[in-house]
């Protein structure tokens, strides 16, 4: 009850972002992704990018959490709802990627790797018009091992990076999803640090991108993403959101991401 007590407190007697990023940090990890997740479904139109950052880069066990909380809180099925609110591939891909299928053992085939970078090329490259059904199979259904040697191969096989051939044969979010799949599973803090620092270059600040990442992955890979943001941009993401933001909101996302270093 003093949990409810103060989470209803704070709703209360807080506003704006500062509001958003403080109730975020009372929920538990899978209450906090099913919370965001129902929020980018409800309403008018839909925010891909939420269902993409999230969906694209959560372990099967914590998918499995999500999938029971989501249904716990909400009185419905997530995947009921992806699929009332997406359509295509795009539905197809979210939807393979929150059944948690993914192999996750560290065990490479070499054959099997191979094979399937020749099936991603002639799906895509090679072909006229894009099999997209071969790259879900791929990309979604394999662990991650035996992925980082299928996209070794397929540079061997066209001469080019899987992401360029990707940004190549799709469009929209399937390619945007297809993109933070294979960004995951080849380094996860530097995918989430390009979507801080898209989150804020230029005029104007995607807040809710902004907050989603630094409210789920604080206590998980922070170091790690400033690490990576660093190592990018060549500045702190803690310089970042210092520029970025003001008042409150800007004090509790420094807390978030630590000292400068």
């Amino acid at each position: 009850m003093a949990g409810t007590e103060l989470f209803d407190c704070l709703k209360s007697e807080l506003t704006g972002n500062f509001e958003k990023v403080a109730v975020g940090l009372m929920m538990p990890a899978p209450v906090y992704d099913a919370y965001e997740l129902r929020n980018a479904i409800k309403g008018a139109g839909t925010e891909e990018a939420c269902l993409i950052d999230i969906l694209a880069s959560r372990s099967n066990a914590e998918m499995k959490e999500i999938v029971a909380t989501y249904k716990k809180e909400n009185g419905k099925s997530l995947e009921d709802d992806v699929c009332g609110d997406t359509s295509g591939m795009f539905q197809r891909v979210l939807v393979s990627l929150l059944t948690a299928g993914r192999d996750e053992s560290t065990k490479v085939d070499e054959a099997q790797a191979v094979q399937d970078a020749k099936d991603i090329y002639e799906a895509g490259e090679a072909h006229w018009g894009t099999d997209e059904v071969k790259f879900l199979t791929v990309l979604c259904v394999r662990n991650r091992n035996h992925l980082l040697r299928v996209f070794q191969e397929y540079q061997k096989i066209s001469g080019r990076d899987i992401e360029d051939s990707i940004k190549r044969e799709m469009s929209g979010c399937l390619e945007d999803v297809f993109l933070a799949i294979v960004k995951c599973l080849k380094n996860k803090p530097a995918f989430f640090a390009e979507r801080l620092y898209k989150s804020m270059k230029g005029l104007g600040t995607t807040d809710s991108v902004l907050i989603r990442i630094m409210v789920a992955r604080a206590e998980i890979d922070m170091l790690d993403i400033k690490a990576e943001f660093l190592k990018i941009y060549g500045k702190t993401l803690h310089s970042f959101i210092k520029g970025d933001t003001s008042g409150d909101y800007r004090k509790i996302l420094l807390e978030l991401c630590g000292g400068e270093k």
